[in-house]
């Protein structure tokens, strides 16, 4: 979307995002970062990372102005995909979420519970990272992911060029798994113990 703005009699057009699919995971966390700020520092971050409106002018904006750029970011928002995307593509390589999350490793949830616990805002890169792994093998919409070892840091890196919109339906998937699993755990584990105790 192009913003036009007059300032002194001239006229330039500004470029917006499209869609929400343009926010990559990167700029996504700037804005939640924003989020503790004064709203008119949120507003002027919000507006500086999703578009090439330099900060400057920004400032110079009426409230009205802002109002109206702001509107059209929440609208885009509204309208992203929320559907998981099981398979992804960063920078030209092909990920896999995590196909089965009730065969979990203890190593991932390890791992991924002390994420959240440091800070899931600080963390998504990382946590994207062990959720998305490389496909080894693919056939129509199966596939296999690498074995966790632990080894997220380069991975996490490139996930920063991840869409905001499938860390936020990955982590969204990723909850409503984990909850349910922690519903069915404790009657598992009293199963599986009678099961060794009548051996």
């Amino acid at each position: 979307m192009n913003v036009k703005i007059i300032k002194e009699g001239k006229e330039k057009k500004y470029k917006l995002i499209k869609s929400w699919s343009d926010v990559t995971l990167e700029k996504w966390l700037k804005l939640i970062t924003h989020k503790t700020k004064l709203k008119s520092k949120e507003a002027e971050e919000t507006i500086a990372a999703l578009s090439n409106i330099p900060k400057k002018l920004i400032n110079q904006l009426g409230i009205q102005d802002i109002s109206v750029i702001l509107k059209r970011i929440g609208e885009l928002q509204a309208k992203q995909n929320t559907n998981l995307k099981r398979i992804i593509e960063v920078e030209g390589n092909e990920y896999g979420f995590h196909p089965k999350l009730d065969d979990i490793t203890l190593g991932e949830y390890a791992d991924i519970e002390t994420l959240i616990k440091n800070g899931i805002e600080d963390s998504l890169p990382q946590l994207m990272a062990i959720l998305y792994r490389p496909i080894v093998e693919k056939k129509n919409k199966i596939y296999i992911i690498e074995a966790y070892d632990g080894n997220i840091d380069i991975r996490a890196e490139t996930f920063k060029k991840m869409k905001a919109e499938q860390v936020q339906s990955a982590l969204v998937f990723f909850w409503i798994g984990v909850n349910e699993l922690f519903k069915i755990l404790p009657s598992s584990l009293r199963e599986r113990t009678q099961e060794i105790l009548k051996q």
